[in-house]
């Protein structure tokens, strides 16, 4: 099985990193998510209603839309407050990435552990810059807002391209294909990892500094 990678880069302000991940992490995770399996004998389930909210931004001119389920987003809340705390105490200038990925479990026989195989892979790449004064920040707030609204977009047409997904499993292989963990909603497996570098390049922070600049001059 090949294992999808796709990479989205966000430049931004040190307070709009929260923001930003949850906006992204979320609406992926909108998607890759179902009511809870409901079976009633094996082969025979009926799937559980999942519902949304919007979210709006504080710092970013940006309303995204999320799962209802307060449990996911203590999970996801979570993994970005440790990757933000990294980025913050690294001084590798603001620079790192945050990778979600979802897999499947392969049985395998005893004494080994089951395999846990990657279908998905979704990297956001973060570079914090630092801005001089509030006009700048007034003018980060409305363009990353406008970023993270294409990003969306990309997020959503990625997803509805009609590639591989795990088939639906039986009620004995569930817990192969999908965190059940959960009380509210079925996301499947996934886990979130983070790695500070220095070495992810200026251009999308330049890009963002020339975005301020342009619209200072207008």
């Amino acid at each position: 099985m090949n294992c999808r990678s796709e990479v989205l880069e966000v430049s931004l302000e040190g307070r709009q990193v929260d923001e930003a991940l949850l906006a992204l992490l979320h609406t992926i995770l909108l998607h890759r998510s179902t009511g809870k399996f409901h079976y009633k004998k094996e082969g025979t389930y009926s799937i559980g209603t999942v519902g949304t909210q919007d979210i709006d931004c504080d710092f970013i001119d940006f309303t995204f839309v999320r799962v209802t389920s307060d449990e996911l987003d203590r999970v996801i809340r979570k993994a970005v407050a440790e990757f933000k705390d990294a980025l913050s105490n690294s001084g590798s200038d603001g620079m790192g990435q945050i990778s979600l990925e979802f897999y499947q479990k392969k049985k395998s026989r005893w004494p080994f552990s089951d395999e846990c195989i990657p279908w998905e892979v979704w990297t956001i790449k973060v570079n914090v810059v630092n801005l001089a004064n509030e006009q700048e920040r007034q003018i980060c707030r409305e363009k990353v807002g406008e970023k993270l609204g294409e990003k969306v977009i990309n997020i959503v047409e990625v997803i509805n391209r009609h590639e591989y997904l795990p088939k639906m499993p039986t009620q004995s292989e569930v817990d192969n294909v999908f965190d059940t963990s959960l009380k509210d909603v079925q996301p499947y497996l996934y886990k979130i990892t983070y790695q500070i570098t220095d070495s992810l390049g200026t251009s999308v922070s330049t890009t963002m500094r020339r975005l301020i600049k342009d619209t200072l001059a207008l």
